[in-house]
C-alpha cells in the first residue's frame, strides 16, 4: 500500500468546499479538521464521545486524553486542540441534541447512537477525498498533513513524535513530507 499523501493548502480548501456542499457538512468538517489540525487517527475520531471533548460545564476541552486501550499500539496519549479547532467543536456540539455523555460524537446517518467503525470512517474519508477531486489521498492524509505542516514551521521531531503518539522519531519522520516550498523557506534562513 502506498504511503499517505500530505495535503497542500489548496487541496485542504478543495476538501472543505466539497464538504460544505454535502449532507452532514458540519459533522464531516469537524471530523476532517480533527485529522488535519490535531493529527488524530481515523480510529480515534470514530471512537470519540461527547464526554471525551466536553467538560462538565459544557466547554470544549483544550486537551483530549486517550487511554492506552483506545489507541494504536496501546500507548496512551493526549491530543491538544488549538483555539480554532475548539471553536469548530463547540459550534458542532451546540448544533446537536445530546442524549447522554457516552453518546458518540460523530453519529452516522442511522441515528444518534450509531457510530462509525474505524474501517467505515476510513472509507468515508477515501470517498470524501475522491469526490473533492484530491487524488492519492487516504484516511491517513489528514494526520500526515498535520505533522508535515508543523515540521515545515520548524517544530522539533521530538515534539512531533509526542504529538503523534509515536515512541520512535523514526516513525514520525516517515510522516513528514519535504516539498519545494519547505526547501525555499529553508534556504532563506541562511
Amino acid at each position: 500500500m502506498a504511503a499517505a499523501k500530505s495535503l497542500t493548502q489548496a487541496e485542504i480548501s478543495k476538501v472543505l468546499e466539497h464538504i460544505a456542499s454535502t449532507a452532514y457538512a458540519q459533522r464531516n468538517r469537524v471530523m476532517f479538521l480533527l485529522t488535519a489540525m490535531a493529527g488524530l487517527r481515523v480510529s480515534e475520531v470514530a471512537g470519540l464521545t461527547i464526554n471525551d471533548v466536553r467538560d462538565e460545564d459544557g466547554t470544549v476541552r483544550a486537551e483530549v486524553f486517550f487511554a492506552a486501550h483506545r489507541v494504536k499500539h496501546n500507548h496512551a496519549r493526549t491530543v491538544y486542540l488549538n483555539t480554532r479547532l475548539q471553536q469548530e467543536l463547540a459550534d458542532y456540539i451546540q448544533s446537536r441534541t445530546w442524549i447522554d455523555e457516552t453518546q458518540t460524537l460523530f453519529p452516522t446517518h442511522r441515528g444518534p447512537r450509531c457510530s462509525f467503525s474505524p474501517n467505515t470512517l476510513a472509507q468515508h474519508f477515501y470517498w470524501l477525498y475522491r469526490k473533492a477531486g484530491v487524488s492519492n489521498a487516504s484516511s491517513h492524509s489528514g494526520r500526515k498533513t498535520f505533522l508535515t505542516s508543523l515540521a515545515s514551521q520548524g517544530v522539533s521531531v521530538f515534539v512531533l513524535a509526542s504529538l503523534a503518539g509515536h515512541k520512535s522519531i523514526a516513525t514520525t519522520q516517515r510522516y513528514i513530507t519535504v516539498n519545494d516550498d519547505v526547501k525555499r523557506k529553508a534556504v532563506e534562513l541562511v
